[in-house]
């Protein structure tokens, strides 16, 4: 027998084997000594985890799987899991093991054959999973049958089709009757899978059912507890006699010491209280009872770990704005200690703020005072704001929060100083002409402020309340000295307080706000500001009456945010307690990607029928008619726009074309995004911005040329790509500047880009192609030559014929592989993003085309939009964009042959979609 090392341990099969380990390893697999053959195989497990290809070895180890050792089998059928996809036709072999193992006497070789049959995600495998798995959902022993449940879940993931062809479904309700309360568990888990991949709810709870689940709740595993309280959540009862059975049930679950299961319980007691809320007040003592019980086991989560204590946190957030009269009497637990991390803390402070009221803000202003003197400035900073949110929040107590912010400013702490300030203008806001009087105090430490917050904040106190500052002018002079060099926050507030200051005491800053608006809108590349100076110029110069009712007007007094979440929102979120949802405060579809699509039979909601097929097309042709001439086309591709139409747009064009210093007629190509690509540093004295996009069908290279500091006028420039992706090359390598660029002045400067073969890098095999344009300028007068970088918008390669037919579209899309599709959700969008009406006229102007929108089955509010688009090159990319009303992001998934360019494509979509 091999000895073992002396410590018993597996670590020494990740040394380092000597050349020929292969041949060693397959001499040793067919060895007749047991010992040796399992320290075989555990070598070659340990090779393949730490990533070499081990692959070779595949039917040697193989062979292996033929013993009664469990041990040998676990590690044959880890390696069969992990090399299966590479090897499907070999992993064929194994399936006469499997079958025989899914039969064998032991009831743990039963469940692992079953297991691994249902890991190894080959289509031909699952042809035989079926057999064994119908006998292992209704065999004699427990443990088979709870994995066969999981089983089923995974092996619908693979063939949703095959598992209702067999009615594994309907057996999985089936062990839900069982006597085992583990296989209940697991019953229950694979039914939740199977229907939040479907989308269909496909667990139906009945009285009986109900009955099962609570039954099997009190003797099943603490995991199996949490999907069986999973379930529950989502159950509607009846009536309110219902939910307080189900709750009284549920309730021992809030003294388990699994923090999962506590957090679950608290989820379905908190959704059923809704029920119990609205049969009336009769039940207004049951509720205040339950309010009273859910609040120990919440305290009890913040005496565990960090980590724990941060999850149970984020989750009690969300309970203190849906109910805060549960934590209302606990807010000194939520009160920091010295050796909380910062995200503790920081969750902390929300929850202070929630449950502050006037019974307890004399306890909860000291602790934020001591909070202000700590070391952390993130936290320092927070709990300055928390003080202010107070005051807001609490209208009688906010004399007492200002008091202690002039005690902080007097610190003469700089980031305190600064919190302080931007925290009393909120309050200003909110309590317009109260507490005036400590304006002084502010104007004292105007030197302190240098962050553009504060600065702006203190800009907006002078300009508001000039009047009753003497020195206001001066004041903002100060500031005016340094109008360049500030923030755009900054100069957009001191061009706005300075007008204010002007309409207030015209005869003293009339030179002020002259120099200011010569700065706003001469001076300044900032289009905001410009075009604000612009308008107040306009106003002063036209009409001052109408100057002093725009901007000295009364303004809405700002609303306490304390309770920000929109109530649908929160009962979403609510319904996600202890999922990542109630981490993140947002709703799964904001971030989780669907990582399976429904059986391509389905895409689309469509049929494989033709005359279905038809039908729809003609329904959504209708749905999109402009007129009854024009057909569902001119929606799309915008044919009948022409510069000759006689429309209302064209007749009153020439004026608007005079305003933006264009001819009305065909629409404007799309701008080309800009970023900084030289610094003067570099390129000697020259300034240089550049991007891409596309203008009759021809590729442009834009180039904004800005001579900073360069003595020699730029008037001829050289340039030339390296070898791309793309194949791209400039159709001139000459850039004429006409008039040459002096210092201190720019010049913009377009440079097409044509196809050259010699030109193009292929990406290598399994990688993305590279967005990257590398580019060699020469500066032809002083004879520099600098470089620069820059990533191609993939959008600019888009052309206009890319619609394809749905009937194309549709088989396109089942033809291309589940490998090459692409998933991401993109989050924070403008408003005008998570509309399909506005998405697709945006993506019309860069030649990406909607072909198809349809509801989602069994998800209110939430609708699927599918684009084509196709490259100058030939490249087809298709997208299917799924939005849900009231959430701003969406989630996009992008099927394309070009896998390497398919990132690109992807990246495309995610920054149109993130424009406004």
């Amino acid at each position: 027998m091999a000895p073992k090392d002396q410590g018993g341990s597996d670590s020494r099969f990740f040394t380092t084997q000597k050349k020929g380990e292969l041949h060693e390893l397959r001499t040793e697999l067919h060895s007749t000594d047991r010992t040796t053959k399992v320290d075989a195989v555990k070598k070659v497990i340990a090779s393949m985890t730490v990533g070499k290809d081990v692959s070779g070895l595949f039917t040697d180890v193989l062979n292996c799987a033929q013993t009664g050792n469990i041990e040998l089998k676990k590690l044959v059928y880890l390696y069969l899991i992990n090399y299966a996809k590479s090897q499907p036709e070999l992993t064929l072999l194994a399936v006469n093991t499997f079958v025989k193992d899914a039969n064998d006497r032991n009831p743990l070789i039963r469940a692992l054959a079953v297991r691994t049959m249902g890991c190894i995600r080959v289509d031909r495998i699952t042809e035989y999973l079926c057999e064994p798995l119908g006998r292992a959902l209704r065999d004699d022993d427990p443990y088979v049958r709870k994995t066969a449940a999981v089983c089923v879940a995974k092996l619908y993931d693979i063939a949703p089709e095959l598992v209702q062809e067999r009615g594994f479904i309907e057996t999985l309700h089936d062990l839900i009757s069982d006597s085992n309360p583990s296989v209940v568990a697991n019953g229950v888990a694979a039914l939740s899978e199977i229907a939040e991949t479907s989308g269909r709810d496909v667990m139906k709870i009945s009285a009986s059912v109900l009955q099962k689940l609570l039954a099997a709740l009190n003797e099943c595993t603490e995991w199996g507890q949490v999907f069986i309280l999973d379930s529950l959540a989502k159950y509607v009862p009846g009536d309110a006699r219902e939910a307080e059975g189900i709750i009284e049930r549920v309730t021992p679950r809030l003294q388990h010491a699994n923090s999962a299961v506590v957090m679950s319980a608290v989820k379905v007691i908190l959704s059923y209280m809704d029920v119990m809320a609205a049969g009336g007040g009769a039940n207004a003592e049951n509720i205040r009872a339950l309010t009273r019980k859910l609040a120990p086991p919440l305290v009890t989560l913040l005496n565990s770990e960090p980590e724990i204590q941060y999850v149970a946190l984020r989750n009690i957030n969300l309970i203190v704005q849906k109910r805060p009269s549960i934590l209302e009497n606990e807010i000194k637990v939520f009160f920091c200690k010295y050796n909380d991390p910062i995200y503790v803390k920081m969750e902390k402070l929300e929850i202070i703020i929630k449950l502050v009221s006037e019974k307890n803000i004399d306890q909860v202003l000291l602790e934020l005072k001591e909070y202000a003197t700590e070391v952390d400035v993130d936290f320092v900073r927070k709990s300055v704001s928390a003080i202010g949110r107070c005051a807001v929040k609490l209208e009688r107590a906010a004399e007492r929060c200002i008091g202690v912010l002039l005690e902080l400013i007097q610190t003469k702490v700089n980031y305190v100083v600064q919190e302080s300030v931007i925290v009393i203008k909120d309050i200003f806001r909110r309590y317009p002409n109260r507490y005036e009087s400590i304006i002084a105090t502010l104007c004292d430490n105007l030197d302190t402020l240098d962050e553009p917050q504060a600065k702006a904040s203190m800009i907006w106190i002078i300009g508001e309340y000039a009047e009753r500052i003497d020195n206001a002018d001066e004041l903002l002079e100060t500031f005016l000295e340094t109008f360049e060099e500030e923030d755009p926050t900054v100069q957009l507030q001191l061009l706005t307080a300075t007008v204010k200051c002007f309409l207030k005491n015209p005869e003293e800053t009339q030179d002020m706000v002259q120099r200011v608006l010569d700065l706003a809108t001469e001076e300044s590349d900032n289009p905001d500001l410009r075009d604000r100076g612009f308008i107040y110029w306009r106003l002063l110069s036209t009409d001052p009456e109408a100057a002093k009712l725009v901007v000295l007007g009364d303004k809405p007094v700002i609303e306490d945010d304390t309770f920000r979440l929109e109530p649908n929102l929160l009962n979403v979120l609510v319904g996600q307690i202890a999922t990542l949802s109630s981490i993140y405060h947002k709703p799964p579809e904001a971030f989780v990607v669907r990582a399976k699509r429904s059986p391509t039979s389905d895409i689309m909601g469509m049929d494989d029928d033709e005359e279905d097929i038809e039908g729809e097309e003609e329904d959504y042709e209708d749905e999109n008619d402009v007129n009854n001439e024009g057909g569902g086309g001119d929606l799309l591709d915008m044919g009948g726009l022409s510069v000759n139409d006689n429309t209302p747009s064209s007749a009153n064009g020439a004026g608007m074309g005079d305003l933006f210093g264009g001819g009305g007629g065909a629409p404007a190509a799309p701008e080309a995004r800009m970023s900084k690509v030289c610094t003067p540093e570099k390129s000697g004295g020259i300034e240089l911005w550049a991007g891409f996009h596309q203008v009759g069908g021809a590729v442009k290279l834009e180039l904004d040329i800005r001579n900073v500091s360069s003595n020699v006028p730029v008037s001829n420039l050289a340039i030339q790509l390296n070898k791309n992706a793309f194949g791209f090359s400039p159709a001139s390598q000459q850039v004429v500047c006409n008039p040459p660029i002096p210092m201190g002045g720019s010049g913009k400067q377009t440079v097409e880009l044509v196809n050259n073969p010699n030109m193009l890098v292929q990406a290598p095999a399994g990688q993305p192609a590279s967005p990257q344009i590398q580019v060699a300028v020469k500066n032809m007068a002083t004879g520099l030559v600098f470089y620069f970088a820059a990533n191609f918008a993939f959008e600019a390669l888009f052309s206009s014929d890319g619609a394809l037919e749905r009937a194309a579209f549709i088989e396109s899309w089942k033809s291309i592989d589940d490998q090459k599709e692409l998933f991401s959700t993109v989050s924070d969008l403008p408003p005008s993003s998570t509309d399909i009406d506005q998405v697709a006229a945006k993506f019309q102007g860069y030649n990406i085309f909607l072909i198809a929108r349809r509801p989602v089955p069994n998800a209110v509010g939430q609708e699927v939009a599918y684009f084509s688009m196709k490259t100058t090159t030939g490249m087809i990319f298709m997208a299917e964009l799924t939005f849900k009303q009231g959430v701003n992001a969406a989630k996009v998934c992008l099927k394309t042959e070009k896998i390497a360019f398919g990132m690109q494509a992807k990246v495309a979509l995610e920054t149109l979609l993130r424009s406004a």
